[in-house]
């Protein structure tokens, strides 16, 4: 039997693929379609952390994309997912959504017989990061049923895993129901929550990701990240931060040596460093990590001159005393503006 709060949410959306950069060659398709199947979870204070962050709703989705037939295809992604209130009036209400996971495409850049297809340009490989970000206007006609429509903007790129790693932005309009077989109003826990510090910490990061070099098919060499950080708590469920960023790409390494370039001091030229600051919102053991740097050293190859880290802290480790007050391992995505550069993965402490 369902639980109250358990709910199957469905999307239709319709809407364009756009060109984010000018290296973006291929031709954009008049009109692409979406749907998407989302099963949601309303919170309702079973843990503290959902009191305090007056009882998100998580979902669990699955999305399918028809981009076009000839160089785009289709896609399918698979993402956790997590819906925030904006505005609650009655029977109405304003959410965001966002979420992050795993997406397939059935097409990319093929340089080679039969097809030939240099145009698409955008994507390199079949698996890839998928991102969604969507919000909506919902109605309750009552317990179980729900209408909505909105607008949801979605991303699909390997990250440099393969090349080109420009990505696929789809932005459109849907519209959807929810529909819940028990209830969409558990009965919520309001308890007395004991006060958390407004603590300061020293955090260390260390990561690890694969990128390819300047040119696709290019082997797969390894980025390793290095970051530290002091971060802030307030409210008792969010951080902001700040700190230095440093990367030594082998890519580039490997780039300069084939080519002849700076020789004898490749490696000092295969690092970069940036100065970042950002904000984390955390929901129990994850933690939703927004990050915005700017270099103050670039490689010979450069980049655009900030950069940008989205993604997830899972905390293995939460503690309010001791030596060692978190153990975290990320999941994060660095992009330039709109197109991705590497996923990382990584080991987070903090004392």
């Amino acid at each position: 039997m369902a639980q109250p709060g358990f709910g199957i949410e469905g999307n239709l959306a319709a809407g364009r693929i756009f060109k984010h950069t000018a290296r973006f060659k291929g031709p954009i398709p008049a009109l692409s379609g979406a749907a998407d199947l989302n099963f949601v979870w309303k919170t309702y204070g079973k843990s503290e952390w959902q009191q305090r962050r007056c009882y998100p709703t998580v979902g669990l989705g699955f999305t399918y994309a028809y981009y076009d037939n000839r160089h785009y295809g289709q896609s399918i992604g698979f993402y956790p997912n997590l819906q925030l209130p904006l505005i609650e009036r009655k029977n109405w209400e304003w959410t965001l959504r966002f979420g992050m996971g795993l997406g397939y495409i059935s097409k990319g850049y093929t340089p080679y017989a039969p097809e030939w297809d240099t145009l698409n340009n955008a994507i390199g490989a079949r698996i890839n990061n998928f991102s969604l970000l969507s919000s909506d206007i919902r109605y309750h006609l009552d317990e179980h049923w729900d209408i909505q429509a909105g607008i949801s903007f979605t991303h699909m790129s390997s990250a440099k895993f393969r090349l080109p790693n420009l990505g696929i932005n789809f932005i459109g309009g849907h519209i959807g129901f929810r529909y819940f077989p028990a209830s969409s109003q558990p009965a919520k826990i309001t308890r007395q929550l004991k006060p958390l510090r407004n603590r300061l910490l020293l955090q260390a990061r260390q990561g690890i990701a694969v990128s390819t070099g300047e040119s696709p098919g290019s082997a797969a060499t390894p980025v390793y990240l290095s970051s530290l950080y002091l971060s802030k708590r307030y409210w008792g469920k969010n951080k902001v931060f700040a700190g230095i960023d440093y990367s030594y790409h082998q890519s580039i390494y490997d780039f300069m040596r084939l080519q002849g370039l700076e020789t004898g001091n490749e490696k000092q030229h295969a690092w970069k460093s940036g100065l970042f600051a950002g904000h984390e919102f955390l929901y129990g053991r994850v933690g939703l990590h927004l990050q915005f740097g700017v270099y103050i050293h670039q490689a010979l190859l450069r980049s655009a001159p900030i950069y940008q880290k989205l993604g997830m802290n899972w905390y293995l480790i939460q503690k309010e005393k001791g030596l060692i007050k978190e153990l975290s391992i990320s999941t994060l995505l660095k992009t330039h503006y709109s197109t991705a550069e590497l996923a990382e993965l990584g080991v987070g402490i903090s004392l």
